[in-house]
């Protein structure tokens, strides 16, 4: 494309960034990087895949699944990509393990590897064409999202809107697309893209639905341009485009485009080590760390206040959860449960620790506050202060500067092969967790069947 067009235009820019990919030479980090991220989003999606909505939606669409050679995690069978990246993206996001581009406030894995993955296999596509896709998809939905954030948050959820853009981009770039073909698939993804901040208050599923449908409508927007359907090519930044509709202004784009074509955001994403909202994970990390110093005992806790930043309090202060939904996001329950439990994990959220009586016998000594200071360096640091006032009357505090699975902290590949194998065993066997972490991290076959327990 012309320079002097994606210099004045955004959404010229991400797509030669993106078309770059399809032929760029891969270093060592990014190459690693994608595999993590392959790894990690099977280590969500897997124990997703016995869960309602994903095996709901399995049911209601079976009669429909086509004929293709995209493979549906939940329900064993094959079918066409829209199927297959409907339900897998669903299983994805259930248990909220996904990975995180903290800067963005995005999950990208969820709906964009399921897009990819699932086009890849229906189109026989190499080992090497899916990674570029992942990476290029990543590189477009993480700017789009450090463009629109924080206040896209406000009312939308970044993971349903954002991520249907880079499902988008990697599908056009898996059906050959050049970089015209992906300015016209971010495009139309921008009309498509949905996903409100109410569907995750209270209870529902439509918020493990969002990436589902994000995924599907990215791979809508990516063949359909990669066959010559066109959209507004000023559809992100112009007065009545998607960045001013959904955000407090027409994008940060200075900050988006920072750095474009130095480094890619796929080498940069935290995984996360709690099966929580992310948002608590600061008062989590910061409350282990002081636990460890101090030694006290669950018994002598009188109370414990955490200072946040504006979506820990807005999103997380829930004093009582009913489902594992609002556990997730109940920032009173995962410290409890932490505290009782010894983590926050897949089995912290069924039933019989939902009724636990320690459990929610902790909970109201828990509050959280919003703190200005804070706030006001999120979405790019997320860091919590934390007061816990001991039954002898001491008062202890803590300052949590990072998170761990973050890039400034982030997990090593031992950690992230545990994550993998804690998960995953929950549904799969041993012996054929073996053969996909091989397959992932060092052969050079797509990832392909998974057989559920």
């Amino acid at each position: 494309m012309n320079t002097t067009d994606t210099m004045s235009n955004p959404l010229l820019a991400l797509a030669d960034v993106a078309a770059q990919w399809h032929h760029r030479p891969l270093d060592n980090d990014t190459g690693w990087a994608t595999r993590r991220a392959i790894l990690d989003w099977f280590a969500t999606t897997l124990p997703g895949c016995a869960l309602a909505p994903a095996t709901l939606l399995a049911d209601a669409f079976g009669s429909s699944r086509g004929d293709g050679q995209a493979f549906c995690y939940v329900d064993g069978s094959r079918g066409s990509a829209r199927y297959a990246a409907l339900i897998n993206a669903t299983a994805s996001h259930t248990v909220e393990f996904d990975d995180i581009f903290k800067d963005g406030g995005y999950h990208p894995g969820s709906p964009t590897i399921a897009a990819a993955l699932a086009v890849a296999q229906e189109r026989g596509a190499s080992l090497d064409a899916l990674h570029r896709a992942i990476i290029g998809g990543y590189e477009v939905g993480c700017r789009v999202s450090l463009a629109i954030q924080p206040s896209h948050y406000t009312y939308w959820h970044t993971t349903a809107t954002v991520g249907t853009i880079g499902a988008a981009v990697s599908t056009a770039m898996l059906c050959g697309a050049d970089a015209r073909g992906i300015a016209h698939a971010i495009a139309l993804a921008t009309s498509f893209a949905g996903g409100h901040q109410q569907n995750l208050q209270g209870e529902g599923m439509a918020k493990a639905m969002h990436p589902g449908h994000a995924a599907d409508a990215g791979i809508l927007a990516g063949m359909a341009a990669a066959k010559g359907v066109t959209g507004s090519l000023d559809s992100l930044h112009a007065a009545k485009g998607y960045a001013a509709a959904t955000s407090d202004s027409s994008g940060n784009w200075t900050s988006a485009l920072d750095g474009i074509g130095q480094w890619t955001p796929i080498t940069r994403m935290t995984v996360k080590h709690h099966g929580c909202c992310g948002h608590i994970f600061p008062a989590l990390d910061g409350l282990q760390s002081l636990q460890e110093t101090e030694g006290f005992k669950v018994e002598d806790i009188a109370s414990i206040h955490i200072s946040g930043y504006s979506a820990t309090y807005n999103m997380c202060n829930r004093p009582e959860p009913k489902t594992a939904q609002e556990a997730r996001f109940s920032i009173q329950y995962c410290v409890a449960a932490q505290f009782i439990l010894g983590g926050v994990r897949l089995a912290t959220f069924e039933r019989d620790a939902l009724e636990r009586q320690d459990i929610r016998a902790l909970m109201p000594k828990i509050s959280v506050s919003e703190d200005a200071e804070l706030a006001a360096e999120y979405p790019k640091k997320r860091m919590a202060r934390i007061q816990l006032t001991l039954n002898d009357g001491r008062s202890l505090h803590h300052f949590q500067k990072t998170r761990k699975g973050d890039p400034e902290n982030p997990l090593s590949d031992d950690e992230l092969i545990s994550k993998y194998y804690e998960l995953g065993r929950s549904v799969v066997e041993e012996s054929a967790l073996d053969r996909l972490r091989e397959q992932i991290l060092y052969s050079q076959e797509l990832p392909g069947v998974v057989k559920l327990r």
